[in-house]
């Protein structure tokens, strides 16, 4: 299946060459562009005039429809009738004024990139069940958190409308994406085209369509929803039972890669009754091979989750559908779903899992996050080789303290460590922690700063080191050390 020849699509591509959001915000006002952000579109229809970008800004930004011929003098080179062919626009006699079209596709940024997928919230009543998304807010998450240094070979796994493909591009030197959807491949291969790049496209269930091959840098934004009766949907339903999206993604991350090679994927996740989420999470890998940071983002109870994708799909008075759904949560005894993002790398020896749960603000980009914390692990953090470290408290730790007035003055009850860049960790402390910590600034050897702790507090030094070593670890490890 094709939208578009690949000439028609050079075409497509050379009449929007201007159409990017650095241009609107320039003719238009950041104001203006951060309140249509938000849907206020207000400040753009007020401005916007019968010219190239007007039309286009009002046809694919604000979704209003525009007379055909505006809109055929915008679309040039590209005609009137292969948009009407080929879905780019509709026309509206019907329910519009005659000589009117409206977009048929959407079409968004991702900076200097254009993508065209089926049509935005904004402008259409309703998905077709093989819709093809857009630029949403997880596939911006993805791309925040993937990490951009230079790779030989790139995976995208469910790429949709090629968001993820698109953006690897500039980084890896062979790029492949697969998807499930014959739709969404097709935008794919198109947006390829009207960005001028070039990506391998294969057609099949997740990983059917690589069995065998392996990469470097593997990302997916899946079709992680969980159960949906009657539903299939198929950008967002997996196919699988439950979770098992995840699943599978996590338990073939070590045959998917290259020595070295990184996978990023996002995922949601169960949280049973009596159960460790991050216990299950962590039994999806493979005994052998990875190293793997997976984050908690969000987390919904069964009800918030079935009433959101709901709206999503605006099926959102289908009472017997949420019944189902919800009772098949209440079967499982599932109290909530989790949403997060999974970093597994390949590596020699056994695998180490950390799960943890992050709602706080995180100083972007994620992938800065990833990075560090890849690079922290791969160090030696042996008790032997800190013993003769040096180490500095890092740029941007602070110590608060609570106190509460005693006969004696102020009594400090708690003390804790605030991290104003990376992940912004806060991490309580007893006064021992606090007392080598105040020592710590670069220029002695931890033996000595422990030695001088020993002295003062009249105990043994491999006694004192043994007690401190595993906070000494974890606070490298959470990056309040250098």
């Amino acid at each position: 299946m094709r939208l578009l020849e690949t000439e028609a699509a050079a075409r497509l591509g050379e009449a929007f060459r201007g159409f990017r959001r650095a241009a609107l915000s320039a003719v238009y006002g950041r104001t203006a562009m951060a309140a249509a952000d938000r849907g206020d579109y207000r400040a753009l229809l007020a401005q916007c005039e019968d010219d190239r970008l007007g039309v286009w800004t009002r046809l694919f930004v604000i979704g209003v429809p525009v007379p055909a011929d505006a809109a055929s003098a915008a679309l040039a080179p590209f005609t009137f009738d292969e948009a009407l062919d080929c879905g780019l626009i509709e026309a509206r006699d019907r329910a519009r004024p005659a000589g009117e079209v409206a977009a048929g596709w959407g079409a968004q940024f991702d900076g200097d990139r254009l993508l065209f997928s089926d049509q935005l919230p904004n402008t259409t009543g309703g998905r077709m069940r093989d819709h093809v998304l857009g630029v949403g807010g997880a596939s911006k998450l993805l791309m925040d958190a993937t990490l951009r240094a230079p790779v030989g070979s790139a995976l995208d796994l469910g790429t949709g409308c090629g968001v993820q493909a698109l953006a690897l591009v500039g980084h890896a030197a062979a790029v492949t994406a697969t998807d499930l959807s014959e739709r969404a491949v097709a935008f794919a291969a198109l947006n390829a085209v009207v960005n001028g790049m070039e990506i391998e496209l294969l057609q099949g269930d997740l990983l059917a369509p690589v069995e065998g091959r392996r990469f470097d840098l593997v990302v997916a934004n899946p079709p992680f929803v969980i159960a949906t009766p009657g539903s299939g949907w198929t950008y967002r339903d997996g196919g699988r039972e439950a979770d098992g999206i995840a699943a599978e993604l996590a338990g073939a991350a070590a045959d998917l890669l290259h020595p070295g090679g990184t996978m990023q994927f996002l995922a949601n996740w169960l949280h049973v009754t009596g159960e460790d989420w991050s216990e299950r999470v962590a039994g999806w890998f493979p005994d052998e091979g990875l190293q793997v940071w997976v984050v908690e983002r969000e987390r919904l109870d069964p009800l918030d989750y079935v009433r959101t994708w709901q709206r999503d799909s605006g099926e959102t008075h289908d009472a017997e559908q949420a019944a189902a759904w919800l009772d098949w949560f209440d079967r499982r005894a599932v109290e909530g779903v989790g949403f997060g993002f999974v970093n597994a790398r390949r590596i020699e020896g056994p695998t180490t899992v950390v799960c943890e749960t992050v709602r706080h603000s995180v100083e972007t980009p994620w992938s800065d996050r990833v990075e560090d914390w890849f690079a922290v692990r791969g160090r030696d953090l042996e008790p032997e080789t800190l013993w003769r470290a040096k180490l500095r408290v890092a740029e941007g730790v602070v110590l608060r303290q609570s106190a509460a007035i005693g006969e004696a003055g102020w009594d400090v009850d708690r003390q804790w460590l605030q991290q104003a860049n990376g992940m912004r960790y806060a991490e309580e402390l007893d006064p021992l922690v606090v007392a080598f910590l105040g020592a710590c600034n670069g220029g002695s050897e931890v033996r000595l700063q422990v030695q001088l702790l020993a002295d003062t507090y009249g105990a043994e030094p491999a006694m004192l080191y043994a007690q401190l070593y595993p906070f000494i670890r974890h606070l490298l490890e959470r990056g309040f050390l250098h």
